[in-house]
């Protein structure tokens, strides 16, 4: 089973590569919390495959990727591995998780993060187009080379990005970010809206509700997937984002919002 999460397509072409590669199932992170079973066992195999994909915020986990781990009950002994996707590095983000599974007993077998190209538009512009095919192209390079490892089911590889000051950034500043910068009250949809509702469709905490135009609730976790995603480019954050590019990765720009197997089909009755 590979868990995933993502805003604008990153971690889930991550997700389907290896899922491809090993022969496993997809289960979307914000879509088992929508379940009306509100169950989150699971069980496995000797050596069967439980991955986490999911970006960095912050240099750490989503914290909806967090909430999920803590209330997960996983029964056997599966191999347990991590894939990150950043901007520019992770901090200490896959140790977060390792502390997690190591708090249910479990082992994290090796872990990747790959650069990938910035969707966090409220911090900086979009990357040009040659970084960004170049930083794809690489991504793709290396999930070949860890799909190797994982058929191996070898364990201690720790190819991470952790960048400068990691411990600082992520024990200081992801908390400032989860207190102070997922505030829903500077979204705003301009003019070019014209209520085409895939905002809310795709927004993973169901924050957005589209009447004319969209309007936000409280709950957000920063993935910008509403602001990207826009087809009309009608949904802003602030100033700074009207003068800036969007990001989507090619894996949402062919096939749209992705079908999820039912998750359902993995969990034990």
């Amino acid at each position: 089973m590979i868990f995933w999460f993502s805003g604008t397509g990153n971690s889930l072409f991550a997700a389907q590569k290896i899922a491809e590669a090993q022969g496993e199932w997809l289960i979307s992170v914000a879509a088992e919390f929508d379940k009306n079973d509100n169950l989150f066992t699971y069980r496995f195999e000797e050596g069967e495959l439980l991955g986490f994909v999911w970006p960095v915020y912050a240099w750490a986990p989503p914290a909806i990727v967090r909430r999920f781990i803590k209330k997960m009950a996983i029964e056997g002994r599966p191999f347990a591995f991590s894939v990150s996707t950043c901007g520019s590095d992770e901090g200490r983000a896959t140790t977060m998780v390792e502390k997690a599974l190591e708090a249910k007993g479990l082992k994290l077998g090796c872990a990747l993060t790959l650069q990938m190209p910035s969707n966090y538009i409220v911090g900086g512009d979009v990357c040009a187009k040659e970084e960004e095919e170049r930083l794809l192209a690489r991504a793709e390079e290396k999930l070949d080379a860890f799909n190797r490892l994982l058929a191996e089911r070898r364990s201690g590889v720790f190819d991470l990005l952790p960048g400068k000051v990691p411990a600082l950034l992520t024990g200081l500043v992801n908390p400032l970010f989860d207190a102070f910068a997922k505030s829903t009250g500077r979204f705003r949809a301009t003019s070019g809206c014209n209520a085409c509702g895939l905002c809310e469709s795709i927004c993973p905490v169901h924050s957005i509700t589209v009447t004319d135009k969209p309007a936000w609730g409280k709950e957000c976790t920063q993935c910008l997937a509403c602001i990207n995603r826009c087809p009309r480019h009608a949904i802003e954050y602030g100033k700074a984002t009207a003068k800036r590019g969007r990001y989507v990765h090619p894996c949402l720009k062919k096939n749209g919002q992705p079908q999820q197997p039912d998750s359902g089909m993995n969990r034990p009755k």
